[in-house]
């Protein structure tokens, strides 16, 4: 039997990797069934295996996959051209609407961030880490003059960063637990900036 065109078993591969993305999410690493993930899918286990031949290898490819994304996102918000305002609140919105339309990945990070020895961990910890240098230097190097002086950098980044995340996480229960307003903005202008006075338009 021919094998099927390459660009038919990336597209089968990006389907496996979604469902796979909401079972893990949901489920956990352990309890996610690739019976079931092939079933969402529209195929059966074995041609899931195909394309991943462990569920070791289809969640690292699951967290891969999202922080590749996601570092895209924020290095196209950094790019430059406007006020590092600007650019810092590009930053903040691609990061929010990121794990807005990715809820899946706030779960897996919140239960990887909680387990011990949970097998998504250092692949979090590889991924994560980047991420973080590279929107710390930026903050750190065009946001010289700019920002609060003696800031915290990265501490202040991890606390808006996991607020989003825990938010994002927590589904319905966001809103009861947050109030219907994303303090998010007001938040990391409030610990980032001196003057607050004049509220980020991507508030509004």
């Amino acid at each position: 039997m021919a094998r099927p065109p390459a660009t038919s078993r990336r597209a089968t591969s990006e389907r496996i990797l979604d469902a796979a993305a909401a079972a893990f999410a949901t489920y956990g690493p352990h309890a996610a069934r690739l019976a079931d993930i092939a079933a969402s899918v529209g195929i059966r286990r074995p041609s899931l295996l195909y394309h991943f031949p462990t569920k070791e290898r289809l969640y690292a490819a699951v967290v891969d996959r999202a922080f590749r994304q996601l570092g895209d996102a924020l290095s196209q918000a950094m790019s430059p051209g406007d006020s590092f305002v600007e650019r810092f609140d590009r930053v903040l919105a691609a990061f929010v609407a990121f794990i807005d339309e990715h809820a899946e990945l706030a779960r897996i990070l919140l239960r990887e961030l909680l387990a011990a020895d949970g097998p998504g961990r250092a692949i979090v910890a590889d991924r994560v880490a980047p991420i973080l240098d590279v929107v710390e230097r930026f903050i750190r190097i065009d946001g010289r003059g700019v920002i609060r002086g003696g800031l915290a950098i990265r501490g202040a980044l991890l606390q808006v960063a996991s607020g989003v995340v825990l938010r994002a996480a927590a589904g319905e229960l966001g809103e009861a637990l947050w109030g219907p307003n994303d303090p998010t903005y007001a938040l990391a202008h409030t610990l980032f900036f001196p003057d607050t006075s004049n509220p980020s338009p991507a508030q509004e």
